[in-house]
């Protein structure tokens, strides 16, 4: 897809999934970009080399919200965490029904990754997913279209409306 190309290892994907959560897991209750409904904490403590988009808590989801150019973009279609306990080595996984994005209706490839343990609130971690990365968009208006399901009836349907902003063209 030309500009939404942005390939990464597994390796390199285990340790996005890894940050991703320790980003999400972050936020105060009040100002959680998970469970926001509307966009309005979607930059909560953005990292400075890339851009997470939130996953949700299931079920229908509309965001509005920013992006400053430049910025490659990470998100979870479907995903999970969970402490890491003594004699089980790999990480949860979800068995999904359906997993897709689609940016202006063009579909995305979702990859499956899952992170080695990390520390995150003071607990040992592990995580697993269904994830998309995008390389930088440009300037512009993008629709962006999450929906996946898994055999347990959770289910997402994500859309944002994200505006790509070039700060340097102001």
């Amino acid at each position: 897809m030309g500009e939404g190309d942005w390939r990464i290892s597994a390796a390199e994907g285990g340790r996005l999934a890894a940050r991703w959560w320790k980003w999400a897991l972050s936020a105060p209750a009040d100002e959680s970009p998970v469970a926001d409904t509307t966009g309005a904490y979607a930059g909560w403590r953005q990292p400075s080399d890339l851009w997470f988009l939130a996953g949700t808590f299931g079920g229908r989801v509309v965001r509005r919200c920013s992006v400053p150019a430049g910025r490659r973009l990470f998100f979870p279609v479907l995903n999970t965490q969970r402490p890491v306990v003594p004699f089980v080595t790999g990480p949860w996984r979800l068995e999904a029904t359906r997993a897709s994005a689609a940016l202006n209706s063009t579909p995305l490839p979702v990859r499956e990754f899952s992170s080695k343990p990390f520390l995150s609130l003071g607990i040992p971690r592990v995580a697993w997913g269904l994830w998309c990365a995008l390389a930088p968009l440009p300037a512009g208006q993008f629709v962006l279209e999450i929906r996946a399901a898994d055999t347990q009836g959770f289910w997402v349907d994500t859309t944002y409306h994200l505006t790509v902003t070039d700060p340097s063209a102001a």
